[in-house]
């Protein structure tokens, strides 16, 4: 177990031994359960996209497909945390801390909610835990469900399109990109973090 949660946090073993299906997976995962908010998104879609440029056989799935494939993951994703948000309620409030649960999250994620309102659903998608746990909260606060469904498409897409045709594009055209991956995926996760961390403070000097 410690073994697939390892290969999980790291976005090469995912695509090298879980293929298009773990990926799909991850994807879901971190847009809807609870528990998905260590999972590497952002790096992950880079790394998708660009290994479907530089080493096609490894997921054995053309670009067009695997775009398509990858925006339902997070939609289908999103609507799963909605409808759990929706079932669970303010209990989640007095939920206690645990391996896979952090109230600190739910309350960051309630600050950039009060901040951006919907957007939250779109802009969200960009940050790592926001985009876990904004679903959710949508579903605790009862968003209308036309309303969120809106907002769930227009993030996926753009998340989902921005970040896996860019690394596309630059695979195809420089594919030597991706023996600097390591560098890549650090700097995703530091650019990704920068907004999460200042709500976070922002949140707990109100609180204060």
């Amino acid at each position: 177990m410690f073994e697939f949660l390892k290969t999980l946090t790291d976005p090469e073993s995912i695509i090298h031994y879980g293929g298009l299906w773990l990926l799909l997976f991850v994807v879901f995962a971190e847009t809807g359960l609870l528990v998905g908010f260590f999972l590497p998104g952002d790096s992950l879609i880079f790394i998708s996209g660009l290994v479907c440029a530089t080493k096609p056989d490894l997921l054995d799935v053309p670009f067009l497909v695997l775009l398509p494939a990858l925006m339902l993951a997070a939609v289908l994703g999103n609507i799963f945390g909605y409808w759990f948000g929706r079932k669970a309620g303010a209990n989640l409030y007095s939920r206690k801390d645990s391996l896979l649960f952090r109230k600190k999250h739910l309350i960051t994620t309630q600050a950039f909610y009060e901040k951006h309102g919907g957007k939250t659903l779109i802009v969200g998608r960009f940050l790592p835990i926001i985009r876990t746990f904004a679903p959710i909260l949508a579903g605790v606060i009862k968003v209308d469900f036309k309303a969120f469904m809106l907002y769930n498409i227009v993030g996926a897409a753009a998340w989902i399109g921005s970040i896996a045709t860019i690394a596309y594009f630059l695979g195809i055209k420089f594919p030597w990109i991706e023996n600097y991956l390591g560098y890549i995926v650090i700097g995703l996760i530091i650019v990704t973090a920068i907004p999460v961390i200042i709500t976070y403070f922002k949140s707990k000097k109100s609180v204060a």
